[in-house]
């Protein structure tokens, strides 16, 4: 991503797992973000554009921002699982990110079938993420079983989908969306990569991180 970043492997449970941070250089750090990406057996990576877009935003923003492979792919050890392990692997690197910023504020983001994952996620560490934001771009809902969200972060999270998007149908997340009353934010023409558009994807997250209290 640039110079600064850091790659190194952490503990998972499946093995090792290939990581890489992005400090932020901001004068307050407001806490760490855990980005996940798309899906591992169609060419998803941490080094995916889109991530890496909401890595920047995050940095930013003033957010340590940690992405990492999921089982299997790249120098991460283990076998694709179908979302269960990944979940597992999410877990292991959000715990792996916070122990020396203990008390830190946590946000979470996926893209496509990272999203999947991360809402999971953010359903079993709500506790963890009372100042923290939730990102889902791309949510995989016509793919995946992606979990409702507790309503004490609705507030807090930004949903992100193209108009366009012939992966995974605007229509199917509005229906996701709609039982929980969770608004979406749609950029007009962008497609499930958000080509050309990965400079607004940014704004749009920027905005989001900096209008909440989420520290």
């Amino acid at each position: 991503m640039n110079a600064q970043t850091l790659r190194f492997t952490v503990p998972g449970p499946a093995g090792l797992l290939e990581a890489a941070v992005d400090r932020t250089s901001t004068a307050e750090k407001r806490g760490v973000a855990v980005i996940a990406h798309p899906h591992p057996l169609f060419g998803g990576t941490l080094d995916n554009k889109v991530v890496q877009t909401l890595a920047r935003a995050f940095v930013h923003g003033g957010w340590d921002a940690w992405r990492f492979n999921f089982r299997g792919v790249g120098l991460s050890q283990g076998a694709h699982d179908h979302g269960q392990g990944e979940l597992d692997d999410l877990l292991a690197v959000v715990a792996f990110a916070t122990a020396e910023t203990e008390g830190a504020p946590l946000a979470l983001a996926g893209f496509s079938f990272g999203a999947f994952v991360t809402s999971h996620a953010a359903v079993a560490l709500q506790e963890n993420m009372a100042h923290g934001p939730l990102v889902l771009v791309g949510t995989a809902v016509s793919r995946f079983t992606v979990a409702a969200l507790p309503e004490r972060l609705h507030d807090r999270t930004l949903v992100v989908h193209g108009e366009h998007d012939d992966t995974v149908p605007l229509a199917a997340v509005m229906d996701w969306a709609r039982p929980m009353s969770l608004p979406v934010t749609v950029v007009p023409g962008g497609g499930h990569f958000f080509h050309g558009q990965l400079p607004l994807l940014k704004r749009l997250v920027l905005r989001h991180l900096q209008s909440g209290p989420f520290d």
